[in-house]
């Protein structure tokens, strides 16, 4: 006969908080090891059912986190019908919590693993916006959400970081004229494709403050009208070539500028702002 406690797990999702509470509760005790046998989806009644009577067979116990109000209600009547020791992990604080929000509780399973989600794929996009900035891996062109294109000093990084943070994938390119850009860019569907531009004599400015703040003299060649007015007609010769929509970011916040790429994104569509 095994005497090893049994605790079973019942979940309208995967379960592993509750085995997670179980566990460390368990560790509490110098009694052996406790066998945890999760029941993970259990959202219909049948197996609430049949889940407390295989409780009551085995003398075993019954933790559960069942957002699911008539499925809380169903399990704790059977467990009390039959004896089944029972508890609720979840309904405690889901009490607690609706009256510091004054909210009622979606009771929707399964939520906190889509915000996990949300959060990995924000992660992820950020380490692809750190690998692919500044062209740094043009192989990573083909795999971007969005590929933005520019002179230097169009808040393409700053742009690819607050993206990115909105969980898309963004690479960048600087146009330079006497680089030539990567073969992968002219591969890139349009419809991910944004170029950037900016008026030259904020540009002038931008890179003035720049060149400072480096130490360096502001009348360097990066810095010099001649060589900016070169730079953003070459700059435009290419978006057009490009064939994708084109973003004056002059005088923009780059929340701003986000948000026109975002709308031209979800429109699919050529856009001049």
């Amino acid at each position: 006969m095994n005497n090893q406690p049994i605790v079973y797990v019942i979940s309208d999702s995967v379960g592993e908080t509750a085995e997670l509470v179980v566990k460390a509760a368990s560790s509490q005790f110098s009694c052996g090891d406790i066998e945890i046998r999760r029941v993970p989806y259990a959202t219909d009644r049948e197996t609430i059912i049949e889940t407390v009577q295989a409780a009551k067979e085995e003398h075993a116990m019954i933790a559960f986190t069942l957002v699911i109000h008539e499925l809380r209600q169903l399990l704790i009547e059977e467990a009390e019908r039959k004896q089944v020791i029972y508890v609720d992990i979840m309904g405690p604080m889901l009490e607690g919590m609706s009256r510091l929000y004054q909210l009622t509780p979606k009771m929707e399973p399964g939520l906190i693993h889509k915000l996990d989600e949300e959060y990995f794929r924000k992660v992820e996009a950020i380490e692809f916006a750190v690998k692919y900035d500044d062209g740094k891996d043009p192989r990573g062109l083909l795999s971007a959400d969005v590929v933005l294109v520019g002179v230097s000093r169009t808040s393409k990084t700053p742009l690819s970081m607050y993206l990115a943070h909105k969980r898309y994938k963004v690479a960048n390119v600087p146009l330079v004229p006497e680089v030539e850009p990567p073969e992968e860019l002219y591969r890139v569907p349009v419809h991910r494709l944004i170029g950037l531009t900016i008026d030259p004599n904020q540009l002038n400015n931008i890179r003035r403050e720049r060149l400072k703040a480096l130490g360096l003299a502001s009348g360097a060649n990066y810095a010099s009208m001649e060589r900016i007015l070169y730079e953003l007609e070459y700059s435009e010769k290419v978006i057009r070539r490009l064939g994708c929509p084109m973003i004056d970011v002059s005088n923009k916040a780059v929340e701003e500028t986000a948000n026109i790429i975002l709308d031209i994104l979800k429109r699919g569509g050529n856009r001049h702002a």
